[in-house]
């Protein structure tokens, strides 16, 4: 018997027993689907929060006080904690060539009035410097100049949702509000960002960095946002940063400097291992799927006995059966396996369309790996019913009933 007769053959068995082909074949489908889906939706997240990094601007570094220890990409503590100040991010700026901008950042909460309304939100003291760095727009009004951080002035920009909840449609540009016990004049509106990994960028008060260390009584800076002039100029600076500052801290490092990629490296390392034991968890479906394949085997090498004699009796060898029947534990499991990549593949591309803070990226190489397993699991399983039908006596085979 040849290939294609086998191949026949195999399909023609399906056929006689759709029900029970399918229901054999759906754990391998679950099993596929659930691992494309599982590391797509892994791969998206990826994406998702590169492209969100690099929506708030490209070639950052942030000083953090306190020096971390690092092993395989994580901070493992804190120790030797010393506060930043100001004149630690005006030194960066005035003496590092290769810094573009360097922003004393101080982030606090506190009540904002106007009127008769009035919200806690996020106040974040800047200066003029921080929306470039950040490419962040104003929709209207104007931002930050050198003069209000300098002079001290008492101005705002609103988030949009700051704006929406205390002026509602009415234009706030002119106007006075609260924010803690002093009054400030709002002099912008920041265009409209959204939510980025997990931190709303609307729902947010702008002031000047010196006004914010006088609102929270304190020199401390939350960190040093720096751009640096370039992609290739990201390393200088993160020397020339060290360098500086660990001459002004009196000789010590109690400071850590991260870039993007770094942090890039440990979200992919947590993305990546939370994707592996979800996948791994999936892959437990194949597995199920495959002992299902090797039981319905048993039961059709059981029901054609007779069958099996039959062919031995007119010629066929042991490996002609032996072949047989893992060819048609293959088919049932390779079937599966495709039925598995469209359900996934489909589910995959049409999740971002219902869920939308849910992105997914078909990771091709998952749906070739998830092919081929579920091709290795046909195999695998059923090479004991085919050698158990292999190893039939033909004169037994043909007695049975």
């Amino acid at each position: 018997m040849d290939v294609f007769e086998i191949l026949k053959v195999s399909f023609d068995s399906l056929k006689a027993n759709k029900l029970r082909s399918f229901l054999t074949m759906l754990g391998v489908i679950i099993g596929v689907a659930a691992v494309i889906l599982l590391v797509s939706i892994g791969e998206g997240a990826r994406r998702y929060i590169r492209t969100e990094l690099g929506g708030l601007g490209t070639n950052i570094l942030i000083v953090v006080p306190g020096k971390t220890a690092k092993e395989g990409g994580t901070h493992m503590g804190t120790s030797s904690v010393r506060k930043l100040v100001y004149d630690d991010a005006v030194l960066i700026k005035k003496r590092s060539v290769h810094v573009q901008y360097a922003v004393p950042v101080i982030v606090g909460t506190s009540w904002v009035k106007y009127r008769n309304k009035n919200r806690d939100t996020y106040i974040v003291g800047v200066t003029e410097d921080y929306f470039p760095a950040r490419n962040l727009s104003i929709e209207s009004g104007r931002a930050l100049g050198s003069n209000d951080v300098e002079t001290k002035r008492r101005v705002c920009i609103l988030g949009r949702t700051v704006k929406r909840d205390l002026f509602g449609d009415v234009n706030p540009l002119g106007a006075t509000i609260k924010i803690g016990d002093e009054r400030y004049r709002v002099i912008g509106i920041m265009q409209k960002k959204g939510v980025t990994l997990g931190y709303d960028l609307d729902d947010v008060v702008f002031i000047p960095t010196p006004v914010a260390m006088d609102l929270f009584d304190t020199d401390a800076l939350f960190n040093i946002t720096v751009k640096a002039r370039g992609e290739q100029s990201i390393d200088a600076a993160k020397r020339d940063i060290r360098k500086l500052l660990i001459h002004r801290h009196a000789g010590r490092e109690d400071f850590t400097i991260l870039s993007q990629d770094e942090m890039l490296d440990v979200m992919g390392k947590v993305l990546n291992i939370m994707t592996a034991v979800l996948a791994g968890i999936a892959a437990i479906s194949l597995i199920v799927g495959g002992i299902g394949i090797m039981n319905i085997m048993l039961v059709s090498v059981r029901e054609r006995t007779k069958e099996i004699g039959i062919r031995k009796a007119v010629g066929a060898k042991n490996r002609d059966i032996l072949f047989q029947f893992l060819v048609e534990s293959t088919v049932v499991s390779v079937t599966g396996g495709a039925g598995g990549i469209l359900l996934g593949v489909s589910v995959g591309m049409a999740i971002p369309l219902f869920v939308k803070f849910l992105p997914t990226s078909i990771a091709w190489w998952s749906v070739v790996l998830a092919f081929f397993f579920s091709a290795l699991v046909g195999i695998f399983f059923g090479v004991y019913p085919a050698r158990k039908a292999a190893l039939y006596d033909p004169i037994v085979a043909l007695r049975h009933e």
